[in-house]
């Protein structure tokens, strides 16, 4: 996770964690239908204990274990390595539906998805033969994100090192601050530099000696994203188990987009979700106002308006999302460009902005059409706004604003990382 609201306090070295199970070979997917059925099966059994995980913050390992047995992590591996490759448009849909019914649960799985694009468009033949085998076997990859800075434009900088020992070996220290999915995950990547300071991609298993994952995330949203700290100390790393990023970094390519449009799909999921529980709220507990001349909150002429004005915004920002992903498909079915890159990260900024306004929008409507009783602790309803405003901090709106503006007006290509 790269929020803003995790907090930067020293990694505690002797802080203890729990390791995900050894994987177990998932269900196979066999179809996009397929795919979107188990999504909404999932969804409809994670949203039962979803109020309950986030207020006392029980982090999903179960479900964690369910979603994968399932099949949906490796629904985009590539045909040509045994997977479905299932599009982008159905993916946002099993993104959005996860996260309906649990916000963390959504985005826990987001890294994941989007390193096997980066694998897609970034690793050898062989890398990407042994770790799409290992996404279809069951491993969960997480990410060790960027490091906590004074200034944006460092996010991305390496502050993980890797370095050959006088035997050969090599060995990579450092520390990350964000890592969603790692405490979970049976693979490990994250960016480093070489000796030569050139950017590297290292990937480590989750039991390699030296690498610990701390629990330490303790924002007020998304509380079970495990989005905690990283230490590496003297990991011990396989020349295969490196990417080597330098000599990719003028190649276009969709990881970025990809990684935006995943982001966007958990937006919307969030605005979906609120706005279920809005519907359900009114319907079943909210008292009619005083003055509204009507008995029950369902017949109020104003909170009748409200809801259709919701459904709209939801709606545009769902078909929004729904282009975007259509046209990642369209342009991933060519060799990519300059021009096509900047197109997707383009489309994608369109989703992200109307996902993120219908997110905080739905979530904030929940509790004013819910009226008092929807504060109430034990219903646990500012869950959705305290996930939406979380999770939107990730990259500022007013820079997607700005993104599709300057290139529409001036003709400027965003610039490619993975917030673009």
């Amino acid at each position: 996770m790269t929020s803003a609201v995790a907090q930067g306090a020293a990694l505690p070295a002797d802080s203890p964690t729990r390791l995900p199970l050894p994987p177990s070979q998932p269900a196979q997917i066999r179809s996009e239908a397929e795919a979107l059925q188990v999504a909404t099966a999932l969804a409809e059994s994670f949203r039962g204990g979803a109020a309950r995980r986030d207020s006392e913050r029980l982090l999903p390992w179960d479900e964690i274990e369910r979603y994968t047995a399932s099949g949906l992590g490796g629904i985009t591996v590539p045909r040509s390595h045994g997977g479905l490759q299932a599009s982008w448009h159905t993916v946002v849909q099993v993104f959005a539906s996860i996260s309906a019914a649990d916000a963390s649960l959504g985005q826990i799985p987001q890294n994941h998805f989007a390193l096997v694009q980066n694998l897609r468009d970034t690793a050898s033949p062989e890398q990407q033969s042994r770790w799409f085998a290992d996404v279809l076997s069951g491993h969960r990859l997480g990410n060790a994100g960027p490091e906590r800075k004074g200034r944006a434009a460092q996010l991305s900088d390496a502050t993980a090192h890797l370095r050959q020992t006088a035997d050969g070996r090599l060995l990579v220290n450092g520390t990350r601050y964000y890592s969603t999915g790692s405490l979970f995950a049976h693979w490990v990547p994250f960016r480093a530099e070489d000796e030569a300071q050139r950017p590297v991609q290292v990937w480590v298993r989750r039991t390699a000696p030296g690498l610990q994952i701390i629990d330490n995330w303790n924002a007020f949203g998304q509380k079970t994203t495990a989005s905690g700290g990283v230490v590496l100390k003297d990991v011990e790393v396989e020349p295969r188990d490196v990417i080597a990023l330098h000599d990719m970094k003028d190649r276009p390519t969709l990881s970025g987009p990809v990684s935006q449009i995943l982001q966007a799909a958990i937006d919307m999921g969030i605005a979906q979700g609120a706005f279920d529980e809005a519907r359900q709220f009114v319907r079943d507990k909210t008292r009619a106002w005083v003055h509204s001349g009507v008995e029950h909150a369902w017949q109020d002429p104003y909170i009748i308006q409200e809801f259709g004005q919701l459904q709209v915004e939801l709606d545009a920002a769902r078909e929004v999302l729904l282009d975007a992903a259509q046209q990642l498909d369209a342009l991933a079915a060519q060799p990519i460009t300059d021009e096509s890159s900047a197109q997707a990260s383009v489309a994608v900024a369109r989703a992200k902005i109307l996902t993120t306004e219908a997110a905080l929008n739905a979530s904030e409507r929940l509790l004013e059409l819910g009226g008092t009783s929807s504060a109430r602790a034990g219903y646990n309803l500012d869950r959705f706004w305290r996930n939406a405003r979380v999770h939107t901090l990730h990259d500022p709106v007013r820079w997607k604003y700005h993104l599709l503006g300057n290139y529409l007006l001036n003709g400027r290509a965003p610039r490619r990382h993975q917030w673009n």
